[in-house]
């Protein structure tokens, strides 16, 4: 019998010795992680302890994610959440020919680069398919283009500011230097899993924090009401998206193999 493992990642900040005085102070992100946990658990998943805050360092995100590649098989499934900031450092090790940038998890600790993500879904076997969702600013373009990350007298983008970005990488540049030589290529490595990521916004757009939810997350759960929601996943995206500002519109995209049968259930089905 196919079984599911969850694992639900939320920072309201992050640590300013590492960030340089910066602690990333977010709402809702922890909220998000609760309510995704309890999401994944009535649909039959088997959560992993929440990883909040102080808890969301890269060595406790990564020792989750290897866990859960060792525990499942073929035919069985692993559900991420992540909410809280995006960054981005310079890519050293040549995999991002568009725009020269890594993409990164800002964790509590330090910045977890997509090449270390890349890696970690290499770890899963043939016929486990991974089901992402993402509620922060991502990608190559949303550090130039994205307005600053306070908007005066409302939400606070979870994107961690372009002047922090450039201020953590100097401080730091041995550190991230020596993770991206570990990861070289990570972009480039056959995957051998279905990944699906959908993603609180495009890459010109920022993902909005909230008073209890995030502004994807809080879509995302109205949509799904409790499990009432019918269609597959492209008609889920599609749902939320179609009752979003134009400002913020999730994304939606597959790495590694593709499983037209996972994209084509209904959402958390295991």
């Amino acid at each position: 019998m196919a079984k599911g493992i969850s694992l639900h990642i939320g920072l309201n900040r992050v640590d300013p010795a590492h960030y340089e005085g910066w602690d990333g102070t977010l709402n809702a992100c922890e909220a998000d992680a609760h309510d995704m946990q309890a999401l994944a658990k009535a649909g039959g998943f088997n959560p992993m302890p929440l990883l909040l805050t102080e808890r969301a360092t890269t060595k406790a995100v990564g020792l989750a994610i290897k866990k859960a590649a060792r525990n499942l098989a073929k035919g069985d499934i692993f559900f991420l959440t992540y909410s809280g900031h995006g960054g981005q450092v310079r890519d050293t090790n040549g995999d991002e020919k568009d725009d020269r940038m890594d993409e990164t998890w800002v964790l509590f600790d330090r910045q977890l680069v997509d090449d270390e993500l890349y890696a970690l879904w290499g770890g899963f076997k043939t016929g486990v398919p991974t089901l992402a969702l993402w509620d922060t600013c991502h990608g190559g373009s949303v550090v130039r283009m994205a307005p600053p990350p306070m908007i005066s007298g409302g939400p606070r983008a979870r994107l961690m500011p372009r002047a922090v970005c450039e201020k953590v990488e100097a401080a730091h540049q041995a550190l991230y230097r020596e993770v991206q030589a570990a990861h070289p290529g990570a972009e480039q490595a056959r995957v051998k899993a279905s990944v699906l990521l959908i993603s609180g916004c495009m890459d010109n757009q920022t993902s909005l924090d909230g008073e209890h939810n995030g502004a994807f997350t809080e879509m995302l759960l109205k949509v799904w009401s409790r499990g009432k929601f019918r269609g597959n996943y492209k008609r889920f995206r599609e749902t939320i998206v179609s009752r979003m500002p134009a400002s913020q519109s999730p994304n939606y995209f597959a790495v590694g193999a593709r499983n037209r049968l996972f994209e084509g259930q209904r959402p958390f089905t295991i």
